[in-house]
């Protein structure tokens, strides 16, 4: 156990003989002593001082100890901290309630002092390891996410270094992406889907939204000057490819969330609002909202960028290219998210410009 650190334990017992035994017991330099002397002191202490362990009697006013440890046991901030039932009650069915209420212990009274701070010790040394163990998992889980996240991004940044865009447009399309569903998830048309853990998978898919283009023929990806009509139909299979292969990484893959997130953004992100995008004509919501989402973002996201064809494209006229086009290639709601993030797409764009050109854009 830490010895560096004063364990906080909260002792609630409405018999102030009790109270007093037990602070006698714990008194010292290793523990920080909170007292209540009832089941509702005992719960609101508990929520506001969030203890390292409770010692909680059974048989008190206005809340039962039974009462406070189911309460506490719903809330996320309290249903890990170890209570000790401490009570006169010695029926195997009320150690047993006790128990299955989510307590650790049940000890019964008349208590030896040293077998309470035996088990004090204990449950402390255990829950100390418990969270040792539960913030390592927590490194290990963020050490992989960021390899899976580099691993997507250079799989992006090879698909984009075929074509004449950069490992610049990566970063801001994924920012911008997350800025939309972000604002979107507050509203009671999207917060039921748009929990924080798809935010996240939206955000981490988006590198790949264009990853299709690997199997398009150089001289078209690469071509400076306009398409031909047949070179325009091959380069629009940049969609159904990416969707394939992120269909086939699905199959054997136990990512099914995120691949499937990936796949829908890479497959519907030019089909259009009012049914006229491709690859498969699809309107409205039909169309899946990683594909709205993006749909956004891309086209946005080409205006203000330089390409060798074309200059940068002032980020107001941007904005007013995205606005006219409500209803008609772009979700009207994602086009509300995007006006009140204007300034914030533009501040993205910014942090992460790839040409001079593109600043000046960007401020004009």
């Amino acid at each position: 156990m830490n010895l560096t650190k004063k364990n906080k334990i909260l002792i609630a017992d409405d018999v102030l003989e009790n109270l007093r035994l037990l602070v006698q017991i714990f008194q010292g330099n290793q523990y920080e002593i909170l007292i209540a002397k009832n089941g509702q002191e005992a719960f609101d202490i508990a929520i506001n001082e969030n203890p390292d362990l409770i010692l909680l009697d059974v048989n008190m006013p206005f809340k039962s100890g039974f009462e406070v440890c189911e309460e506490l046991q719903k809330i996320q901030i309290t249903k890990k901290i170890p209570i000790i039932f401490l009570t006169a009650l010695s029926e195997m069915a009320d150690e047993e309630k006790g128990l299955l209420l989510g307590a650790v212990d049940f000890i019964t009274k008349p208590f030896s002092p040293e077998i309470v701070q035996a088990r004090v010790k204990i449950h402390l040394e255990l829950k100390e390891h418990r969270d040792n163990l539960e913030e390592l998992v927590k490194i290990k889980m963020h050490e992989k996410d960021e390899v899976q996240r580099m691993t997507i991004d250079a799989l992006a940044i090879l698909a984009e270094y075929r074509d004449n865009e950069t490992g610049g447009h990566i970063q801001r399309t994924k920012n911008y992406v997350r800025a939309l569903a972000m604002h979107l998830q507050k509203q009671d048309k999207f917060k039921s889907y748009l929990t924080d853990e798809i935010v996240e998978m939206l955000y981490n898919s988006a590198p790949l939204h264009d990853m299709g283009k690997v199997a398009i023929r150089d001289n078209i990806l690469l071509k400076p000057s306009k398409l031909t009509h047949d070179e325009m139909e091959e380069m629009r299979m940049h969609a159904y490819y990416g969707y394939k292969a992120l269909e086939e990484a699905e199959s054997h893959s136990n990512c099914e969330s995120f691949l499937t997130i990936a796949k829908e953004m890479a497959h519907s992100h030019h089909e259009r609002y009012d049914g006229k995008g491709y690859p498969n004509a699809i309107a409205g919501e039909d169309i899946p909202l990683s594909g709205r989402l993006m749909a956004v973002a891309d086209v946005y996201d080409a205006l203000i960028s330089k390409r060798v064809y074309k200059t940068p494209i002032a980020h107001s006229e941007s904005v007013s290219i995205i606005i006219s086009e409500k209803g008609k290639a772009f979700d009207p709601d994602v086009v509300e998210a995007f006006i009140a993030l204007q300034e914030e797409f533009r501040q993205i764009a910014l942090a992460n410009t790839d040409f001079k050109s593109e600043i000046d854009a960007l401020n004009s």
